[in-house]
């Protein structure tokens, strides 16, 4: 067997091991995508997701195109009252802002759009949303209320995550099963063209190669997707807690190690679609 292999089984388990040592919720799910190997770490509980939740409500909105209940031509509106701070574009648009539906989906996506995210989540509605995410295996995974909702958040009506949800998402959309083939392509092209980059990739080239979507709050630092390494791998990594610029640091480290540990860096950009 080749002696990468046991390095990347070595390299895992020095990552439980460190997480076992942190201060707060931390969680972390991988698998390859070349042997089947998994590691995990608190991977089945549910955590505060930040933005990490618009990547299945992305994958919602495409299950319920496949079902004929929405097109891409769509047009969402967003009023200007009802415009949020955060990441994302549209709050700089003067007035009332339409879009499709498309559009709207890969502002959320490329560059976190949280005004889009809120568009769309009204347009569809929560209880919509909420079956979606039960059709496509994920019950953990839930997105109960908009973003800066604050009295939704008062009554202690939030959304979360589940690090194993989310990668056998990623999985069914590597192997094209993801609602189709031709959402699970879609997703995958637009979660390359992520622009918020600095953890998985913070010690990476700047165009290595992921499909990836990050989650960022003042105590939370996700960031979960496929990294095209040799030996492409699923991972997904979660925290919330006192230290989230530790966990940032670790997710960039880690990630550095285990594409190091399924091939090498060049290798990996010179087999690059």
């Amino acid at each position: 067997m080749d002696n990468r292999y046991d390095k990347n089984t070595e390299v895992l388990k020095e990552i439980v091991e460190e997480l076992k040592a942190m201060d707060g919720q931390a969680g972390f799910y991988y698998k390859s995508l070349v042997t089947g190997e998994t590691a995990e770490f608190r991977a089945d509980e549910q955590f505060l997701p930040a933005s990490i939740v618009k990547l299945p409500l992305m994958a919602a909105i495409l299950l319920l195109r496949s079902q004929g209940k929405t097109n891409f031509r769509d047009l969402v509106t967003m009023k200007e009252e009802e415009k949020i701070p955060g990441c994302g574009a549209i709050q700089h648009i003067t007035g009332d802002v339409t879009l499709d539906v498309e559009t709207m989906s890969k502002l959320m996506i490329t560059i976190s759009d949280s005004a889009a995210t809120n568009a769309l989540l009204r347009y569809y509605t929560t209880p919509v949303i909420r079956e979606c995410f039960l059709q496509l295996g994920m019950e953990g995974t839930q997105f109960n209320r908009c973003y800066w909702d604050a009295e939704k958040e008062a009554k202690g009506i939030n959304n979360y995550f589940v690090p194993r949800e989310i990668g056998q998402l990623l999985e069914q959309m590597h192997y094209r099963t993801l609602v189709d083939e031709e959402s699970s392509v879609w997703l995958e092209t637009i979660m390359r063209q992520q622009q918020i980059n600095h953890k998985m990739g913070g010690q990476l080239p700047m165009d290595f190669p992921m499909a990836h979507k990050t989650g960022d709050e003042e105590d939370k630092a996700h960031d979960v997707g496929i990294v095209y390494a040799e030996r492409p791998f699923i991972v997904c990594y979660a925290y919330v807690g006192p230290d989230m610029r530790s966990y940032e640091d670790f997710i960039r480290r880690t990630t550095r190690k285990l594409v190091l540990a399924n091939g090498t860096i060049e290798g990996a950009m010179a087999v690059k679609e």
